[in-house]
């Protein structure tokens, strides 16, 4: 049973009560302590604040998934300020863009960013403070202050003593959008806090769990990994070399993994091209497996159903960015008979189905799933018309089109802004994708609309072969 936390930061400060001397984080064979993570996290807030920084600062991290990445994400929210996590393979004019809308104080980056950061003028965008992360070149600027990311730990600073309430914004991430923009999410201490235990409920994650993280940070899934985990107690190992699949199933045989999270194209990487079909009897630790990010078609899940030992659990899970990350689940039980359903809403979410108007529509027609809940975002980033097209109160439009059936269970059965209308007909690409899934050939595929001068639009496929 877990202590009631009410700030993200939180999370962590009791599991390092708790557990101080447990591993919270391994990668490439560094152990990381609760302890020692939670202390690098209050050296990191205490140079933050020495730097002038305080609550409602963005900070920009464009760092891998690491030790660093951890202590620097719950250092800053410890004084209150906003983590803006993003890719590190951004390019310039991306970043670029990204600095002039969020105008944050501090930018915390690895290595593979620098030369490109060299290039960007970081004093016009008001940023203060430049934490590297192993650099490898010498630095220096009259406009901001750089640091290296062991200078910014070397302290013994602390972020106490600051107010912070549940309600202040805590993160800010970007997602491309069904049109392709980038909207900046903004999430609260409140909205990840509660879907954070929401999901340690319905997957009974403990301190006893061990969850290999091949999803980034940056990604609202993996950042629901990382506090999930430190939540509970539990452990995380990070591997960054998803690309050597081998070499994950591997690790997670030597570390005893309990639990693997993937979205749909790494499962389809999984059972297409990796060693999973004869490894997987080795997995005798790994209790579940999850699975959210998108639409999986049923020729993988009942692959991967077929793939794992029957002892592992396979979730499936639904969710987005602008709700801290889950809606629904399918339970493990339902797995067999509601294969195709993302299952029913986490705990203290409710879903509706309804038609344009706002009603609700019966069981079994279709509309846009509606969901509310503490965990749903407060609004767009600097985008108050995309806000108040999505949001009516704490209800989120999520502009899916699904149905409920006479259960309860919720199906997807496409997006509002994804149908194609071909000759006045509207289409579901996601159908055609399940056909085209059903051959047996394809790895993966996605089908697209494209203009056409005699019907309007016409459908493309785009398919990777077995």
């Amino acid at each position: 049973m877990m202590d009631p936390a009410t700030l993200i930061h939180h999370f962590l400060e009791k599991s390092a009560a708790r557990y101080p001397e447990k591993p919270a984080l391994i990668q490439e064979g560094r152990r990381t302590s609760y302890r020692e993570l939670n202390t690098l996290a209050d050296r990191f807030a205490g140079c933050l604040r020495e730097h002038g920084l305080g609550p409602g600062a963005r900070v920009v991290l464009l760092l891998e998934n690491s030790l660093e990445y951890a202590a620097s994400y719950y250092g800053l929210l410890k004084i209150g300020a906003v983590a803006v996590p993003c890719s590190p393979d951004l390019k310039s004019d991306q970043i670029r863009q990204l600095l002039g809308r969020v105008e944050p104080k501090a930018v915390v980056a690895s290595a593979q960013v620098e030369k490109i950061l060299q290039g960007i003028d970081l004093g016009s965008f008001n940023v203060e403070v430049l934490i590297l992360k192993k650099a490898r070149a010498s630095w220096s600027s009259r406009f901001f202050r750089i640091l290296s990311w062991e200078e910014s730990v070397s302290g013994a600073g602390s972020g106490g003593g600051l107010r912070v309430e549940p309600a202040d914004l805590s993160t800010i991430l970007f997602t491309s959008g069904s049109a392709g923009k980038p909207k900046g999410v903004m999430l609260s201490h409140e909205n990840i806090v509660a879907n954070t235990l929401a999901i340690c409920r319905y997957l009974e994650i403990g301190a006893a769990d061990i969850q290999m993280v091949v999803l980034p940070f940056f990604y609202v899934m993996g950042l629901s990994l990382l506090n999930t985990h430190v939540a509970a107690g539990g452990t995380l190992v990070l591997n960054n070399k998803f690309a050597f699949p081998a070499a994950v199933l591997r690790e997670m045989m030597a570390e005893q993994v309990t639990g693997f999270a993937g979205v749909p194209s790494t499962y389809a990487y999984l059972l297409n091209r990796s060693p999973l079909p004869k490894m997987a009897g080795q997995l005798t630790s790994l209790r579940y497996c999850t699975q959210a990010g998108g639409h999986l078609p049923r020729e993988l899940k009942e692959r991967l159903r077929q793939a794992l030992p029957g002892h592992i659990k396979i979730f499936i899970m639904y969710g987005a960015t602008e709700a801290s990350a889950r809606l629904a689940y399918l339970s493990p039980e339902r797995y067999g008979d509601k294969m195709d359903s993302v299952g029913r809403a986490i705990p203290g979410v409710q879903l509706r189905v309804v038609a344009p108007g706002g009603e609700e529509v019966p069981r079994g027609m279709v509309g846009e799933l509606v969901a509310t809940g503490p965990n749903i975002m407060q609004g767009y980033w600097k985008d108050p018309e995309g806000t108040r097209q999505v949001l009516k109160g704490r209800a989120y439009r999520t502009g899916d089109l699904a149905y409920m059936d006479a259960e309860g269970f919720i199906f997807i059965v496409g997006r509002k802004d994804h149908q194609i209308k071909i000759g006045g007909h509207r289409l579901n690409p996601q159908e055609i994708e399940d056909v085209l899934y059903d051959s047996g050939f394809l790895a993966e595929t996605v089908v697209l609309g494209v203009d056409d001068k005699l019907w309007g639009e016409k459908m493309a496929a785009l398919i990777v072969a077995k």
